[in-house]
């Protein structure tokens, strides 16, 4: 009780301080409003060319790396990146619900380590697996968590379009049930259409080969 009595003061001196400084930015006059503007680009523009300060991790996933990083890695020409779909579902009696994404951690690493060129996007693990109000499929079963169809493709398109405004060139799409492959095949038709800079590559082969995962 002590140690959260003794933060009150400093929560309260920040309450305080960003309020002033709202109310600051409110006063301003446009043009000082356009300089601060103009400052923090400035600031943002010098930030995006500066030198990286440590040595790179020896890493293919985008989220375990820094920023500069990844933009090094890309410099370094590892412009493709690879979105892979998993899912939180039952998988009978001895299987985590997990199962699709613990197996892509390995399976995305490899293929990027394989290409060479290539860095992973974070696993997107949730995806459709039934209907939610009244449950179908997957959903019946405790455990499982499903997301509506064009929420599932809206993320995928949100994610592989970050990726292009970045400077990705090449965006692999795969992904380990068969649920997924169909909202990834209109994802990267549709980004095929409305891209000219880059390409999206949905690959159905590693769902459909001999042994995979199911």
């Amino acid at each position: 009780m002590r140690k959260s009595r003794s933060i009150l003061p400093l929560l309260a001196l920040f309450a305080v301080s960003a309020s002033a400084l709202a109310g600051q930015q409110r006063n301003m006059t446009p043009e000082e409003r356009a300089r601060m503007a103009a400052e923090r680009e400035r600031q943002t523009q010098e930030e995006l060319v500066s030198e990286r300060p440590i040595e790179a991790f020896d890493t293919v996933w985008i989220e375990e790396m820094t920023w500069m990083e990844v933009r090094d890695a890309m410099a370094a020409g590892k412009t493709t990146a690879i979105i892979t779909t998993g899912g939180i579902e039952q998988n009978g009696p001895y299987l985590a619900t997990g199962k699709h994404n613990y197996v892509l951690q390995g399976a995305c690493e490899g293929v990027a380590r394989e290409l060479g060129n290539a860095l992973c996007a974070p696993i997107i693990k949730l995806v459709p697996e039934g209907d939610i109000d009244e449950p179908s499929s997957h959903m019946r079963y405790p455990g499982t968590i499903s997301l509506r169809q064009e929420t599932f493709e809206a993320v995928l398109d949100d994610v592989a379009s970050s990726l292009r405004a970045h400077g990705f060139e090449h965006i692999i799409l795969f992904g380990d049930s068969g649920g997924n492959q169909s909202g990834m095949e209109a994802v990267a038709a549709r980004l095929n259409e409305r891209w000219h800079d880059a390409q999206a590559h949905f690959i159905p082969d590693f769902y459909r080969s001999r042994g995979a995962p199911r």
